[in-house]
């Protein structure tokens, strides 16, 4: 079963880039995330529609 809900962990590895790299990202609010308690969420769903935006030229 796919995870909905990824850890930063996890969306770095997915998008094959460092965890601090994407950490740093997530914060700025580059890549669409929230906060449970003290960490980073975020939805693979955003994720995707980040991707699909980046594919069209957009700018992060």
């Amino acid at each position: 079963m796919e995870k909905e809900i990824m850890t930063v962990s996890q969306v770095a590895e997915y998008l094959q880039l460092s965890e601090m790299t994407t950490y740093k990202l997530v914060q700025e609010g580059k890549i669409p995330g929230f906060k449970i308690g003290r960490h980073w969420r975020v939805k693979k769903e955003d994720l995707n529609e980040f991707i699909e935006r980046l594919k069209n030229g957009e700018r992060i």
